[in-house]
C-alpha cells in the first residue's frame, strides 16, 4: 500500500515539475496578474539571462521523468532538489501566498530521498 502511495504522489509531483519546465520553453500559462511587485522584480531579472529558465526547464523536465520512474527516482530527487530549494525560497521572501504547496512539494522530496537513502551511501562513503 505504501508503495503505491508513493508511485502515485511521486507521479504527480514528476508531472508537476514537467508541466513547469514545459511552460518554460512553451509560455503556455499565463503569469499571473496579481504577482507581489518583489516577485516581478525578481522574474524580469531572470528573464535577462537568456540562458536561465532553458536551464531550469531542462532540469525541471529531466527531473520530473525521472521522479515517476521508480528506478531513476533517487537521481531525480537530486536533481531537482536544487530547483525545489529555490521555489522554496522564493515564496518564503517574495511570494508567501504559494509557501504551503512549496513546503508540501519539498516535504515529497525530502521524503523521497529519505526513502532511496540507501542509494546514496556509496556517494557519502
Amino acid at each position: 500500500m505504501k508503495s503505491k502511495i508513493l508511485f502515485v504522489i511521486c507521479l504527480l509531483f514528476g508531472l508537476m515539475f514537467i508541466n513547469a519546465g514545459l511552460n518554460k520553453f512553451l509560455n503556455y500559462l499565463p503569469m499571473p496578474k496579481d504577482l507581489p511587485e518583489s516577485m516581478t522584480k525578481v522574474m524580469g531579472a531572470f528573464m535577462q539571462i537568456s540562458w536561465f529558465f532553458p536551464l531550469v526547464g531542462l532540469i525541471e523536465i529531466i527531473g520530473g521523468i525521472l521522479f515517476i520512474i521508480p528506478k531513476f527516482r533517487a537521481l531525480g530527487a537530486i536533481i531537482i532538489l536544487p530547483v525545489m530549494v529555490g521555489i522554496l525560497l522564493l515564496n518564503i521572501f517574495d511570494a508567501p501566498s504559494g509557501l504551503a504547496i512549496a513546503l508540501v512539494m519539498f516535504a515529497i522530496n525530502i521524503w523521497v530521498i529519505i526513502e532511496n537513502r540507501a542509494k546514496y551511501m556509496p556517494l557519502v562513503r
